[in-house]
């Protein structure tokens, strides 16, 4: 192979021109031959038994160029890229130049990876947050184990009002035509969780078990069905049952009942400490997001819009198989929230462009500060993966590159030593100066926002409330 010239004719793409021998071109052929010959009908010759001379005599001297060619281009291409020492992030455009027995000249058009320059890195300041836990946060933790362990009673006695949580039959209706996604039955819905459109739940209040009634509501303007955005909308429902939570007692019993411990006391005690180091690794989490922000505000790069695509795609990915492990589909998913896939998919350009940025940002830090990757560090890298799929080493290995893997790791050698180079002050104590009850539902709402996906999914009725990096097992797996 020889790279006859490497140009750069755009933003971040370039061409190269690619040389290949003839002796190497005259290998291709002879290969593609052996593998159509035997496919091949000439007359007079048992099928895959005619000479090369006869097949090139009676189909034309070029028979088996192309396939010659898409033989011999990967390697050479992979060569003539490292040669060039560029870095492409989209497939090649071939043409070619010229085709015969003294060899093969052809063009590659790629797209590389662009050059990131980067600003401040090292010295940077951030504020650690609080880890402290305080007796609020036990009283929420609490709390939302009471409400996890509460009696559901059905209610016969008096109509639904908020807080109780109903079963409903309903079917929506704008301009008199039922609309998709629109209808459920035996339908669990709690009153005052703003789970579907404003005026819906409240509407149900006030009616008793067995009532037939409509709803009248008018969908957001911004909602994320174009069909339904902005337009009023009829709903049949059937009232099926309500039900209201009975909480249990907080004391000793309790901390038997949903613990391993005897005590309240002791089961408040294990709390604190779990809660502790939960902070302690959201405050770390914390602490390397706000030291990526600041890197990326001083990072200039020109990003191919593919480099976000291909971000967006294992966005994508990574969410298909967390619904997979809940036995849903993206398809079924995007149904129960309204959302187009292609809406859904433009949603997530930010967060792909966020990636994209972090990763050139990243990798320009491990350049300038020469943070190489040991075959040690591969092998561990290797084994946690084995472990955290529950497959052997040689089946993660089978599955990531080398390469691939390297990448990872130089990665997060890269804001280890950002994070080592710091400024990180300490955290702010803690006021508590809510009242208990405020605190705790704040707390709830948080642990509403991590809600497995397959919870949160509503149908079209429900209000647009949107879902929210996983790692995908390796194919060899899935």
């Amino acid at each position: 192979m020889s790279l006859k010239s490497a140009n750069k004719i755009d933003t971040n793409r370039y061409e190269l021109e690619i040389e290949v021998s003839g002796e190497t071109f005259k290998a291709a052929v002879d290969k593609a031959f052996r593998k159509n010959v035997a496919k091949m009908n000439v007359p007079g010759f048992r099928r895959g038994k005619a000479p090369r001379s006869v097949v090139e005599k009676l189909f034309g001297e070029s028979v088996f160029y192309e396939d010659a060619v898409n033989i011999v281009y990967p390697v050479e291409y992979e060569n003539a890229v490292d040669e060039a020492k560029i870095d492409p992030v989209d497939r090649a455009e071939i043409e070619v130049v010229s085709v015969g027995k003294e060899g093969l000249v052809f063009k590659a058009k790629v797209t590389v990876k662009p050059e990131a320059e980067l600003g401040q890195y090292k010295g940077l300041v951030v504020q650690k947050i609080s880890t402290e836990v305080t007796q609020q946060d036990i009283d929420a933790e609490i709390k939302r184990l009471q409400e996890r362990n509460a009696r559901m009673i059905t209610v016969e006695d008096s109509p639904a009002q908020k807080g109780n949580i109903t079963e409903i039959d309903f079917e929506g209706f704008v301009d008199d035509v039922a609309f998709e996604g629109g209808k459920a039955d035996k339908y669990t819905l709690e009153l005052g969780s703003g789970s579907f459109i404003p005026g819906f739940e409240e509407q149900i209040e006030g009616h008793n078990i067995g009532d037939e009634f409509d709803v009248n509501v008018t969908f957001p303007a911004d909602y994320n069905s174009e069909q339904l955005a902005g337009k009023p909308a009829v709903f049949k429902v059937k009232l099926r049952d309500v039900k209201r939570k009975e909480l249990p007692e907080i004391d000793d019993e309790f901390a038997k009942d949903v613990s391993e411990f005897d005590t309240l006391d002791a089961m408040k005690e294990d709390l604190s400490k779990k809660l502790s180091e939960q902070k302690e690794k959201f405050a770390a989490d914390e602490i390397e997001n706000k030291l990526t922000d600041l890197l990326l505000e001083g990072l200039k790069a020109e990003i191919p819009q593919v480099m976000i695509d291909q971000a967006t795609e294992n966005i994508i990915g990574d969410m298909e198989y967390r619904l997979q492990s809940q036995g849903m589909n993206l398809k079924t998913y995007l149904a129960y929230t309204g959302m187009e896939a292609e809406d859904y998919k433009k949603s997530l350009a930010p967060q792909a462009e966020r990636q994209v940025k972090i990763r050139l940002a990243l990798e320009k830090v491990a350049q300038v500060e020469s943070i190489e990757v040991t075959p040690e560090d591969l092998e561990a890298e290797y084994k946690k993966a084995a472990e955290r799929f529950g497959v052997d080493v040689e089946k993660v290995r089978a599955a990531f590159s080398e390469k691939e893997i390297s990448g990872d790791i130089r990665m997060s050698k890269a804001i280890d030593f950002i994070k080592s180079q710091a400024v990180i002050a300490e955290a702010e104590p803690v006021k508590e100066d809510k009242p208990a009850a405020e605190t705790t539902e704040a707390a709830a709402s948080e642990e509403d926002k991590k809600a497995p996906v397959a919870e949160e999914a509503k149908p079209e009725a429900a209000a647009p409330k949107k879902a929210r990096k996983s790692t995908k097992k390796p194919k060899t797996q899935e």
